[in-house]
Parts: C-alpha cells; sequence; structure tokens
C-alpha cells in the first residue's frame, strides 16, 4: 500500500508542476507534508521531518554549488570564455567547425550553468554561420549537445553535485565516468546526427540576436591558457585527487589527496584561484567582482531551494519506511537498477519538463538500492543523469530557448532539439552499461 501511496504522491507532484504550474519547490514542499500524513507519520513529527530533509541536502550541497556558480559567473564576465570559444575556432576553420563548436561547447559547458552557457555561445554560432555560409541548426547541434551532456552528467553542476551527495557517490569517480561517457555521447549525438539536419531553416529574426557577446574589451580578456586553466581548474584539481592515490601508493599522499580533494576545498581553492586570475589581475576590483559573485547566487537561488524540497522528499521516504518497501518490491522485478534509474527518470522528465527535478524525484526513489552491492552508486548517478535529458519538448525551457534564438518551426525544433536529447539520453545509459563492463 505505501508503495502505491507514494505513485500517488509522485503524479501528485507532476500534476502541480505541469497542469497547475506551482513552482517546483513549492511543490516538493506541499507534496512532502501529503506523503507524511498518507505514510502515517506522526502530524507533530511532519513538519520536523521536512525540515530535516531539506537542512541535510543544502547542508550538503549548497558550499559547492554556489561556489561553482561564482567561478561560472566570473568565467563569462572577464571573457574567458569568449576567448576559449574564439581560440579553438580559430584552430578549427571551416572543415572541421562543427568539431571545434563542439569541443568549445563542452569545455565552457563544464563551470557554466546550461542557460548561460546557451546564451554566452549561440552569437558565436550565428558568427560562424554567417562568416562560413552554413545552416545555424547544422553547426549548433554539436554544440548544444555538448552543453546538454556537461549539464546532466558532470559536476559541478547542480543535478549531477545533488545526485553524488543523495547516492553516496564519489565526486571525483563521477567527473571521471562522466568523461569518459560524454566524448562517444557528443560525437554521435551531436556531430553525427547534425549531419541530417543541413536542411533545416533557421531564419534570421529579432529573437535570435536578441543577446550580445561580453563587453569585456580584447586588451581587457585573459590569456587562453589562464582561461582554460582558470575555469577548469576544479575539474583539473577533483580529477588528480582522485587518480594520483592509484599511482602512488603512499598514505601521506592518500590523506593530502582526501582534504584537497574534498568537493568544498576544490571549489573553494578553485574560486580563490579564479578571483586573482580571472578578477584582480585583469584590473577588477573587489567588489566588482563581489558584485559578480552576488548576481552568480541570486540566480542559482530557486535550483537550491528545488534541490532542498527533494531533500524534503527523501526525509518522508526514509522515515516512513517506504524506502525499504521500494527496495523489496524492485529486488524481486528482473530489471537492472541503471536502468530502472534511467527508465524512471526518463518518464518523470518527460511529464514535468525539468532535468534537475527528474534526477532528484527518482534518487530519492531508488536510494534505498544502493544496499545492493551490485549497484555502483557512481553509474547511478549517471544513469540518472542521463534519463533526465529525455525527449525536451513543450513543458522544457530548454526547447523553447532553442526554438526562438533560431526561429525554427515547431516541427524542425522536434526533429532537431527534441531528437538530439533524447539521443544522448538514449546513448549515455548504453555506455553507462558498457563502462559498467570493464570496471567491474
Amino acid at each position: 500500500m505505501s508503495i502505491v501511496i507514494l505513485i500517488g504522491c509522485i503524479l501528485f507532484l507532476v500534476l502541480l508542476i505541469t497542469s497547475f504550474k506551482i513552482n517546483p519547490f513549492i511543490a516538493f514542499i506541499v507534496t512532502s507534508l501529503l506523503a507524511g500524513l498518507l505514510l502515517g507519520l506522526p502530524v507533530m513529527t511532519i513538519t520536523q521531518t521536512v525540515q530535516k530533509g531539506m537542512g541535510d541536502m543544502l547542508g550538503a550541497v549548497t558550499l559547492i554549488i554556489v561556489l561553482g556558480a561564482c567561478i561560472g559567473k566570473l568565467t563569462s564576465t572577464s571573457g574567458a570564455a569568449t576567448v576559449i570559444a574564439n581560440s579553438i575556432m580559430k584552430k578549427t576553420g571551416k572543415k572541421y567547425v562543427r568539431t571545434g563548436l563542439m569541443i568549445t561547447g563542452f569545455i565552457v559547458g563544464i563551470p557554466l550553468f546550461y542557460s548561460v552557457g546557451f546564451v554566452l555561445l549561440v552569437p558565436l554560432i550565428f558568427s560562424v554561420a554567417h562568416q562560413f555560409k552554413l545552416p545555424r541548426v547544422y553547426i549548433a547541434i554539436p554544440m548544444l549537445a555538448s552543453l546538454s551532456v556537461a549539464h546532466g552528467f558532470l559536476p559541478p553542476h547542480p543535478s549531477p553535485m545533488a545526485l553524488t551527495k543523495m547516492l553516496d557517490a564519489d565526486l571525483g569517480l563521477v567527473l571521471i565516468y562522466g568523461l569518459i561517457i560524454s566524448i562517444p555521447t557528443i560525437l554521435i549525438a551531436g556531430l553525427f546526427f547534425s549531419n541530417f539536419l543541413k536542411n533545416i531553416k533557421s531564419l534570421p529574426g529579432e529573437s535570435a540576436f536578441s543577446f550580445s557577446e561580453t563587453s569585456v574589451s580584447a586588451d581587457q580578456q585573459p590569456s587562453f591558457i589562464v582561461s582554460i586553466l582558470s575555469s577548469l581548474f576544479p575539474v583539473f584539481l577533483l580529477s588528480a585527487t582522485s587518480i594520483i592515490p592509484f599511482i602512488i601508493k603512499n598514505q601521506d599522499v592518500k590523506v593530502a589527496c582526501e582534504i584537497i580533494g574534498d568537493p568544498v576545498i576544490a571549489m573553494l581553492i578553485s574560486l580563490i584561484l579564479c578571483t586573482y586570475t580571472l578578477g584582480l589581475k585583469l584590473g577588477k576590483n573587489m567588489k566588482s567582482i563581489m558584485e559578480d559573485y552576488g548576481s552568480a547566487i541570486k540566480e542559482i537561488a530557486l535550483i537550491l531551494l528545488i534541490i532542498g524540497g527533494a531533500g524534503s522528499l527523501k526525509e518522508v521516504m526514509m522515515v516512513s519506511g517506504v524506502s525499504q518497501d521500494i527496495v523489496d518490491y524492485f529486488l524481486q522485478v528482473n530489471i537492472h537498477p541503471y536502468l530502472l534509474a534511467w527508465l524512471i527518470t526518463a518518464i518523470v522528465r518527460v511529464s514535468i519538463g525539468s532535468a534537475t527535478a527528474a534526477g532528484l524525484m527518482t534518487a530519492s526513489v531508488l536510494l534505498p538500492l544502493l544496499g545492493n552491492h551490485s549497484v555502483d552508486p557512481n553509474l547511478l548517478v549517471l544513469s540518472i543523469g542521463a534519463g533526465s535529458l529525455m525527449c525536451s519538448h513543450v513543458n522544457d525551457p530548454g526547447f523553447w530557448m532553442f526554438k526562438e534564438y533560431f526561429n525554427v518551426s515547431l516541427k524542425d525544433t522536434f526533429k532537431s532539439w527534441t531528437l538530439m536529447e533524447s539521443f544522448v539520453s538514449i546513448l549515455g545509459i548504453v555506455f553507462v552499461f558498457i563502462l559498467n563492463i570493464f570496471i567491474h
């Protein structure tokens, strides 16, 4: 009966978000309270349970996500993202222009939130399309596939970060595995798939040029090396501290890597570095830098609240005991946990549109499955991440961003954007299983 109640509550959550247009954070809280009542939690303790779940979740990920947002903001406002994009495009030329855009999208997409990366890089696509007389959608899909993969698979993006904490995964391994899976996924869903999109028309229009590149002049921008090292320093640091202990078998080295590789410490070190290299060194004063950081924090406030709301629902399920009922039920179902995670996330994603919310909802449901030792939490994070990108359509803001900015028809948006996102999702889970063969 408890599983039926849980399914009903999840459907109610989806209904609140999709039909009644309730803010996802409020929807999570309302659903958590309702679930607590229906699952028999004492009325006097339900609100405390909800508060504890939110506090535990936000306490774990807030610092990391906030620090990551600040790094991303400074990468944008300093002109570092533009430097990276322009430098790569100069190296590739017309023959490999799509490859250059794909690499640019992936590199810039790691430190930047999806919407920021989209708005920042789309003008580059228009510029390149005009310069080389190439169809916009044809050259855009590889870059946008890269941004999507980074958003769904790689820390420090909010969903992978929150999932890593919820499932008690190793952040460094999630990042390394995510990078391994990302490359073939982007090559197929982005570079190869775009070959079939040459005839999709993207008409010039006001919406396509309603945003502009960074206003930082060329002489005030950082160098390419500084831009790359600074914006991706968290990736380098987290990857290095995960790999070094396997190469150097020394207890002191292991302890040092554990300390430096702690996500909060790694992100804080990276932020301090970026504050100097992308801020003070370029002539920015501390007040201006702090204004950028303040703006970044405001932009992610709602994302943090949604993550906190997901933590509340998770806590209600844990305290009520429904989590164990889920384990007992799913262990009898003949379906692999990774495929199950992907399937549930994909269904929720199609229903509500939000990749982050879909991933967090699924993690809350499947958390107890980690008691099954055949499940690698790092691959489970990526399985959920892949499912969260499935079939972006009319209830996803990203769908409308693509349609309006590129000024394409609804039909062509489905043929290009929606199919690309679906291929990323399907290929993601396929490569999770392939990677599982090699590491287990």
